[in-house]
């Protein structure tokens, strides 16, 4: 999917007009349209207030991957310092043993957090 597509799509999920994008980014409705329609490319400073306004990475934005998570959510702190992106680069580390192990514990929490809701 071309970056245009990708940002329209993004737009009209959230359903916000164009107009409301322009005005984020203190540019013309003009530009967001040729951006959608890939006559320009926005420079980087833009593609991160984008992304920083459809709360996604900017690898997602530049569709380097289909992981939407924005860098606040990385940076989100699970338990004192400890951050989701060090989960992940935690989890990436492991060897095929314990991923698998992580794997199964994953699943043992899944259903007991569902066994929680229905009481």
């Amino acid at each position: 999917m071309e970056f245009g597509k990708l940002l329209a799509k993004l737009r009209k999920e959230r359903g916000i007009l164009q107009k409301e994008v322009a005005t984020h980014l203190n540019v013309t409705v003009a530009t967001i349209s040729n951006y959608e329609k890939g006559v320009h490319l926005p420079d980087l400073n833009t593609l991160i207030m984008l992304a920083d306004f459809f709360d996604v990475s900017t690898d997602y934005m530049l569709q380097r991957t289909d992981y939407k998570a924005s860098i606040d959510t990385l940076n989100h702190h699970l338990a004192g310092d400890f951050t989701v992106g060090d989960l992940l680069n935690t989890v990436m580390e492991l060897d095929a043993h314990n991923t698998q192990s992580l794997l199964d514990y994953y699943e043992l929490l899944v259903m007991r957090n569902s066994i929680k809701r229905v009481k």
